[in-house]
């Protein structure tokens, strides 16, 4: 099996991965605590990490930073759909990459088969012989 089957083959899996690409959802999961600021709170003493957590989406979109809150319960299914999202991300990456080698590949075979018929400027349409008749002023 050549390089070029090597790289199909590559490339026809990573479409059927991509056909399985559940849910996704871009960004970074963090989880929070905060302190009330009630002095006879539980989170007021020495060394504890306050209430919480609580869980935050956080993303760019159009250059600024959107912040969601995330449920406690939702969180297993935002950590799921955050890993669809990189996958994605990824296979898409390396479809562009094998596919570039695949293009490479077929330039450097057309190359050798280069007529002056295929250079550029040329017509495939056969030449008539004739002029085209110009408008004369006077």
């Amino acid at each position: 099996m050549g390089a070029t089957d090597e790289l199909e083959k590559r490339r026809n899996e990573i479409r059927n991965e991509l056909a399985d690409v559940g849910d996704l959802r871009p960004g970074s999961l963090v989880s929070r605590y905060r302190k009330c600021g009630k002095p006879n709170c539980h989170c007021a003493g020495q060394g504890e990490r306050g209430h919480g957590p609580s869980w935050s989406l956080t993303r760019r979109v159009e250059g600024k930073t959107v912040t969601k809150v995330i449920p406690a319960g939702a969180v297993p299914q935002t950590q799921a759909q955050i890993a669809e999202y990189r996958r994605l991300r990824r296979l898409t990456a390396e479809l562009v990459e094998v596919s570039e080698k695949l293009c490479d590949g077929q330039l450097s075979v057309g190359d050798m088969g280069t007529s002056a018929g295929s250079k550029k400027g040329a017509s495939n349409k056969p030449s008539t012989g004739k002029s085209s008749p110009r408008s004369k002023s006077s």
